[in-house]
């Protein structure tokens, strides 16, 4: 594998500029001690949004962990931090199975938000052993190495079929034309949800990953919960029939080990998953294919070198989500008090461990701020680790270099038509479309 340029001839210009964490419910007291994240670090502001490695940069020089009362939280900046505590069983993504929330100096969500939490807290993502370990060994039987390989011809056929279309019209909005249709139409398929039924997916599951971010607002809760009504709705309903008619997709295998396993799902925690593969499926790839054509459009040198070779793309990929990370921020619950780099971080606390932040470690990356297609060495988190590696992680990158490979085949000279809008979320980044021409 050869790039056609030299990626130290390609000066950094940093991220591009202009996002499974989980919504926290109730409070606990701050701590007793600990460093603050200083003033850069500001979720909710558009400059920071934009661009939010420089402020990253900061929080690694001020220590290894660092207390954010703006959203109760305790921030892990450094990559060797949040790879090991990705893999800590004394942080869960839920305190549920072991504590009740008074016991666990919380206090419940409103009831007014109960169908959201109902369906999320269902979902294998926001459940810890035994229960996560029985329903993630059931779904990954449909993302087998082997089921996951049959999938390439179709992923492959779609993306030249929606490449070929942006073409045709001499170009378009990358995300609405080819980086939205791509992953939820593949996520569908395996499913079973028939094309007809498909128009309101993408829209309820914007609204379920609204909860997502840090403090969401009484109107992001109250779109979350009337989503996650009309998709519970629709699932049930769709549960039932392939009830009696059982056919060749995922929710058919789901009520095939529900009926004969000893280790089986209920009815709400098919609904959950289904829910979850469909938001987790298609969420940071629509993200990642975005951000990473911003930053190709935004290092020309690098974009030349691909363009020049295309077996570069698998490591493209790799280096494109560590590059501009779409999920910014995982959050875990400590279920017993930990020690961070001195820092007593105690039981109840919550850790957000800053995946982008993780991603641009110097103590990691060489040169992490310059894009390089051609980079060896990259152990970037993107997909998460431990129990909670993303079980989708080798569909996505089918996904991404599917889309990449049509666009440098049949689009080689796309270029930005106009300057995009980021979205002005934290947690998952990505872009409010991205207008491009051929």
């Amino acid at each position: 594998m050869t790039a056609a340029s030299d990626p130290a001839s390609d000066p950094a210009s940093g991220p591009a500029s202009g996002s499974a964490s989980g919504p926290a419910s109730g409070s606990a007291s701050g701590p007793a001690s600990g460093p603050g994240p200083g003033p850069a670090f500001d979720p909710w502001d558009p400059a920071f949004v934009a661009d939010p490695y420089p402020a990253f940069a900061e929080l690694r020089a001020r220590g290894r962990v660092l207390y954010y009362e703006p959203s109760d939280q305790w921030l892990v900046p450094h990559h060797a931090d949040v790879s090991a505590l990705l893999r800590d069983r004394r942080l869960g993504r839920t305190y549920r199975h072991r504590f009740t929330h008074e016991d666990f100096g919380r206090t419940a969500p409103p009831p007014e938000q109960e169908p959201f939490h109902t369906l999320n807290d269902h979902g294998m993502l926001d459940l810890e052993p035994p229960d996560h370990t029985r329903i993630r060994r059931l779904v990954s039987k449909a993302f087998t190495p082997r089921t996951v390989e049959r999938l390439k011809p179709y992923v492959h056929g779609l993306a030249d079929d929606l490449v070929s279309r942006l073409v045709a019209d001499g170009g378009g909005d990358l995300l609405r034309d080819v980086a939205e249709p791509l992953p939820v139409a593949v996520i569908a398929e395996m499913l079973g949800i028939p094309e007809s039924d498909r128009a309101p997916l993408r829209p309820w599951s914007a609204e379920i990953c609204g909860m997502y971010e840090l403090n969401p607002s009484e109107e992001t809760a109250a779109k979350a919960v009337r989503a996650s009504v009309g998709f519970s709705e629709y699932l049930r309903g769709l549960i039932a029939a392939r009830r009696k008619e059982p056919g060749d997709d995922l929710i058919s295998g789901l009520i095939a080990a529900h009926d004969e396993d000893d280790d089986r799902l209920t009815e709400q925690e098919m609904i959950s998953t289904c829910v979850l593969l469909l938001n987790a499926g298609h969420e940071a790839t629509v993200n990642a294919t975005t951000n990473g054509w911003l930053a190709l459009f935004r290092n020309p040198g690098q974009l030349a070198a691909l363009r020049a070779d295309h077996s570069l793309v698998p490591s493209a990929v790799e280096e494109l989500m560590r590059y501009d990370t779409p999920l910014q921020l995982f959050e875990r619950w400590v279920l017993d008090e930990i020690e961070i780099g001195g820092t007593t971080v105690p039981r109840g606390a919550e850790v957000a461990m800053l995946f982008g932040s993780a991603n641009h470690d110097p103590a990691v990356f060489t040169a992490p701020d310059r894009l390089d297609l051609t980079r060896r060495d990259n152990p970037h988190i993107s997909f998460s680790a431990g129990v909670h590696y993303c079980i989708g992680a080798p569909l996505a990158r089918i996904e991404l270099a599917a889309s990449m490979t049509a666009l440098l085949e049949r689009a080689p000279a796309l270029r930005l038509a106009s300057e995009p809008e980021r979205k002005p979320n934290f947690v998952m980044r990505g872009l409010a479309g991205l207008r491009v021409e051929v």
